[in-house]
């Protein structure tokens, strides 16, 4: 019997080999070795509406108009953010938008430039 690696995810011993993937039949979780699930499970990529990676930095620019919660404010559709910085939670970009002050966005309301 070979020796696969048990399913990281579920711990399912029924995991196969396809090409260079692992993949668990039970929960349909893919990986290539142990060592590079460690690392994306510690690490979470927060990625933009067309599925850029965002890092600390970056500039990004809103896809749609944001209501401000407690304003009558907009934050309008190619509203230019930068210098975002990621963070834990729902909303998961921290920034300061000029002539709104600091605020948290969700990334799937922007886009990467």
């Amino acid at each position: 019997m070979s020796n696969l690696p048990n399913c990281p995810k579920c711990n399912s011993e029924y995991t196969y080999e396809d090409g260079s993937l692992f993949v668990c039949p039970e929960c349909g979780y893919e990986w290539t070795t142990e060592l590079e699930t460690e690392t994306s499970e510690n690490e979470k990529v927060i990625k933009d509406s067309n599925g850029a990676v965002l890092t600390d930095g970056d500039t990004v620019t809103v896809i749609k108009d944001l209501k401000v919660k407690g304003s009558s404010s907009v934050i309008k559709i190619g509203t230019k953010v930068k210098n975002i910085r990621l963070v834990d939670g729902d909303h998961d970009i921290d920034c300061k938008i000029d002539g709104f002050g600091a605020m948290k966005l969700k990334s799937e309301f922007v886009k990467k430039i």
